[in-house]
């Protein structure tokens, strides 16, 4: 049976945002109990939220393909046009250190696009929690004077470091890739600009949130986001407001290679 909200299935949105709350809050449990090691309860966390997202979905969604970081690719999905693209936990070691920048992505890509996702923080508001929803956008603060870049607290990227040096941005160090997105959705930063590599578990459903934020998602070279590939490697993106991205991406054009 599926989910119900009163009288009425769960849309597609409304399971995502229920799957990566509940997900958020088994994670939490299991930090919680104090029996793992740092190393243990980052491999435990895994493998605890990724079976219940995957067993969920393939409850509740049987037609649709699935990929996820923690489970064996299934090449089937690439004749499928409805996939769902999960992250258990996006920020492992942000999670394992009781962090608030850590993450559970559930996005589903419809023809290869991010259409709808929801992000769960479970870290956010001194540990209440926060979930960003695709069908559920806020409003978006006016941009301060001086823009704020989100970037790596571990591994800065060279463009990104350029660029917030080129057009007098703030660097803003955080944890996961949807930390670092939901930060610019809640206009806590205004810009996210990564090119060290990542995949497409790490973006879909941030990616997602911040377009129906109206939001500006690409590649740093400014081509779309093209997502349910047989090669899920998407090393880059950039995500800001729209009235940023032309500046940005030319100041990215500008950055010379590293070395």
């Amino acid at each position: 049976m599926m989910p119900q909200t009163g009288n009425t299935m769960m849309t597609d949105a409304e399971l995502a945002a229920h799957l990566a709350e509940v997900a958020g809050r088994l994670l939490v449990t299991v930090r919680e109990s104090g029996l793992l090691s740092l190393k243990a309860l980052g491999r435990a966390g895994d493998a605890t939220a990724n079976q219940f997202l995957c067993h969920a979905l393939r409850e509740q969604r049987p037609d649709d393909g699935l990929l996820s970081e923690e489970e064996k690719d299934n090449l089937d999905r690439l004749n499928q046009s409805r996939v769902w693209i999960v992250d258990p936990v996006d920020g492992t070691r942000e999670y394992g250190e009781a962090r608030a920048d850590w993450a559970v992505h559930v996005g589903l890509a419809v023809d290869g696009v991010a259409t709808l996702g929801a992000v769960a923080l479970p870290g956010a508001d001194n540990g209440a929690g926060l979930v960003l929803r695709s069908d559920c956008p806020r409003p978006m603060p006016p941009a301060p004077q001086t823009l704020r870049m989100v970037i790596s607290r571990t591994r800065p990227a060279h463009e990104a470091v350029a660029v917030a040096e080129a057009i007098g941005a703030e660097l803003v160090p955080m944890g996961s890739a949807g930390a670092k997105a939901m930060a610019v959705v809640l206009g806590d930063a205004d810009i996210y600009l990564h090119s060290g590599g990542q995949y497409e578990w790490d973006s879909c459903a941030p990616v997602a949130v911040a377009l129906a934020h109206g939001l500006h998602c690409s590649r740093i070279d400014g081509s779309p986001l093209i997502y349910n590939q047989a090669d899920t490697y998407m090393p880059d993106l950039l995500i800001c407001r729209k009235e940023h991205a032309p500046m940005v991406l030319d100041q990215i054009a500008r950055v010379p290679s590293p070395g």
